[in-house]
């Protein structure tokens, strides 16, 4: 069986790495002002729009999924014929409208593709699997690159199912973002109240940073830190300790950055998770945040995920 993996455009993965593995993207789109551009996570484009539009006014940008008929095209027009089943894997449905758009189109997918794959001297069945990861932006690698794994060691379709709905439980996302008033303005833009007036403002005046935690689709601040390098050095630290501690479900940490990664290598503590992730077999993926996580998250910001049992977190 063929089976064929899609993820959205907010999936922060090296493009390397999806390329190799002929992972497919699903795009959202971002505007700003007149300037329209379709995230498919191509990180040359994303770090132009960030210097010249994100950079000024960014939290005016407007962020939107693909359209049910835009994700029903994109299958029909090629992935119905290259796979035999495929996996797409959404940011979690409570940030995003992603993966309802997903699972609507998936309906008329699965009534259409048959006169598609018979045109191609294809007249097996084909079966696809919208799976939401529950999680944002680097930790929504932890299950892409899990079934890549599975795929690749010859694994069926109910077993990548069945291991990746159960990693979605079990996927820990973290968030930095380094500007508070642009974080308020997002919210206040999208209706979440999450970050208020006066606590972007305190936070502002005394350099202090949110570390935000993301776990089964709810996000909330597990911590508070002096100065943004402060905060990124606690998180490494706090991954570092799970590792050594060989907690992880999957030998896999995804960082990302909203800018570029020369940037995120002189973070303190980096390098240390650098060589914790060395020494203990763990798969590190660096990659700059797609256009779309910058939009929400800021110039600058930082992304970390890891799949381990939820426990009590040492932030």
């Amino acid at each position: 069986m063929r089976i064929g993996l899609v993820v959205d455009s907010p999936c922060d993965l090296p493009d390397s790495y999806l390329s190799a593995h002929r992972i497919s993207i699903l795009p959202t789109n971002v505007r700003m002002g007149a300037a329209v551009i379709d995230d498919y996570r191509n990180p040359e484009a994303t770090l132009q729009f960030l210097h010249t539009h994100l950079a000024e006014r960014g939290w005016e940008a407007e962020s939107s999924p693909f359209s049910v008929d835009q994700i029903r095209d994109l299958f029909l027009g090629k992935l119905v014929i290259d796979y035999d089943f495929v996996f797409c894997m959404t940011m979690t449905k409570t940030r995003s409208l992603i993966f309802d758009n997903a699972q609507q189109a998936s309906f008329a997918i699965l009534n259409e593709y048959k006169a598609v794959r018979a045109a191609a001297g294809n007249h097996s069945p084909f079966a696809l699997r919208v799976i939401d990861t529950q999680n944002v932006f680097a930790a929504q690698g932890i299950a892409v690159v899990e079934s890549v794994r599975l795929r690749d060691a010859g694994e069926g379709s109910p077993k990548i199912r069945a291991r990746l709905e159960n990693l979605a439980l079990h996927t820990q996302g973290f968030l930095i973002p380094r500007d508070l008033n642009y974080m308020r303005e997002r919210t206040r833009i999208r209706g979440d109240r999450s970050v208020g007036f006066l606590a972007a403002k305190l936070g502002t005046a005394f350099d202090i940073k949110p570390i935000l935690h993301c776990n089964r689709g709810e996000t909330g601040p597990v911590g508070k830190v002096k100065t943004f390098d402060s905060a990124a050095q606690k998180l490494f630290e706090h991954a570092v300790r799970r590792i050594e501690r060989n907690e992880l479900m999957t030998p896999t940490l995804c960082v990302s950055f909203g800018g570029e990664l020369d940037e995120l290598h002189t973070l303190p503590g980096f390098e240390k998770l650098r060589a914790a992730c060395s020494a203990r077999n763990v798969e590190l993926f660096e990659s700059v945040m797609s256009l779309s996580g910058m939009v929400n998250v800021g110039k600058g910001g930082l992304a970390l995920g890891y799949a381990a049992e939820t426990a009590k977190l040492e932030l």
